[in-house]
């Protein structure tokens, strides 16, 4: 029952035309809404929050999620695979095209890392990251009532616990569960099935197309 109040206030929500800047010029470049496209997805943008890495909302009026019309079809494809293996099962989206003004933000918040290891948590602005093209999402796995799985850390965790590439090594030394590493699974196998992409630092983020390839196909959206 909760996800489907959260699907039709998601729905309703949306209804009204968006008077949102960021919204407008994505629609105008083709982007698509997630919500009235996708209605089994969830959406939770963190960085419309303060539930984020920067304790704050930089979002703004930025409150739906966007994806290019190929990325819109693979969504859906992840989620018509993930309730085919775990009924009632949605993806729920934390993040997707993500104007580049936002990304300069992001990045200049972490002045703690230096550049080289910045960029494992946040693209370069000056190279452009993915989801500045539409072409990414960050995402995990919520049961039929609407709560996100546990998948060992919060989104925006930065360190080894949140790696992909370290979870065997997690899992082995106790400090990743056998159930978050599980969830971890069933996130990864829905998307993966619909050719989404993993990335080495991030269990939550998924690419639809190389940088290279978003970059040729479509425009940055500013």
């Amino acid at each position: 029952m909760r996800t489907i109040v959260i699907l039709l206030l998601s729905f309703a929500a949306y209804a009204q035309k968006t008077t949102c800047s960021y919204e407008l010029a994505m629609e105008k470049q083709g982007l698509l809404e997630v919500t009235s496209n996708a209605p089994r997805v969830l959406v939770e943008l963190k960085y419309a929050t303060a539930d984020n890495f920067m304790g704050r909302d930089v979002y703004g009026c930025l409150t739906h999620a966007y994806v290019q019309k190929p990325v819109l079809h693979m969504l859906n494809k992840a989620q018509a695979s993930l309730e085919k293996k775990h009924p009632g099962y949605h993806l729920l989206i934390y993040d997707a095209a993500r104007p580049l003004s936002i990304q300069w933000i992001l990045w200049n918040t972490l002045t703690q890392y230096k550049p080289a290891e910045r960029q494992k948590y946040v693209a370069n602005p000056t190279q452009h990251s993915i989801h500045n093209y539409g072409s990414a999402l960050d995402l995990t796995v919520a049961d039929a009532n609407g709560k996100p799985l546990d998948m060992g850390t919060k989104y925006d965790f930065f360190g080894d616990l949140a790696y992909p590439s370290k979870e065997k090594a997690m899992l082995a030394a106790g400090k990743l569960s056998e159930q978050a590493y599980k969830n971890r699974l069933i996130l990864r196998e829905a998307m993966q099935s619909a050719g989404f992409m993993r990335i080495e630092f991030e269990w939550w983020h998924f690419n639809a197309f190389s940088r290279a390839e978003a970059k040729r196909r479509f425009p940055v959206v500013q």
